[in-house]
């Protein structure tokens, strides 16, 4: 199949025409080595989807991190159930999980947790339970 220029949705090299994602974020990976926070604003349509799943992969990759990129659009639906949504987060979550990384990466199931703790709990057992280098605490 040739190649075209995809205007929906994140690119995917071997189909669309496409610049490398992560050219225009060139210390972003020094900054997560760092522990470091970012924030990726930019109008529609610019390749910010692309660049952070783009980014995920590397970073497995490269075997130091199990990263994940998750929309927390799925729980958007959800704007008068916070509990509903975090529910909908954490499936996005695992469904991700299940289908980009490796089995011994997958996050756990979610622990019950009180509503608006959810997520906390769940990065944390992740965190806990993932076999990728682990920080030193402070």
């Amino acid at each position: 199949m040739p190649r075209w220029f995809n205007t929906a949705g994140p690119c995917q090299s071997d189909i669309h025409y496409m610049l490398p994602p992560l050219e225009r974020l060139p210390s972003i990976e020094r900054l997560i080595a760092r522990r470091g926070y970012f924030v990726i604003h930019a109008p529609r349509q610019t390749g910010k989807t692309t660049a952070m799943l783009t980014l995920a992969q590397q970073l497995t990759a490269q075997g130091s991190y199990a990263a994940l990129m998750v929309s927390a659009e799925v729980g958007a639906v959800f704007q008068h159930d916070p509990g509903a949504a975090e529910n909908a987060i954490l499936g996005a979550w695992q469904n991700v999980g299940q289908y980009e990384l490796p089995q011994d990466l997958w996050p756990p199931v979610p622990a019950n947790a009180a509503p608006g703790e959810r997520i906390r709990s769940f990065l944390q057992a992740w965190a806990e339970s993932c076999p990728r280098q682990k920080p030193k605490r402070r």
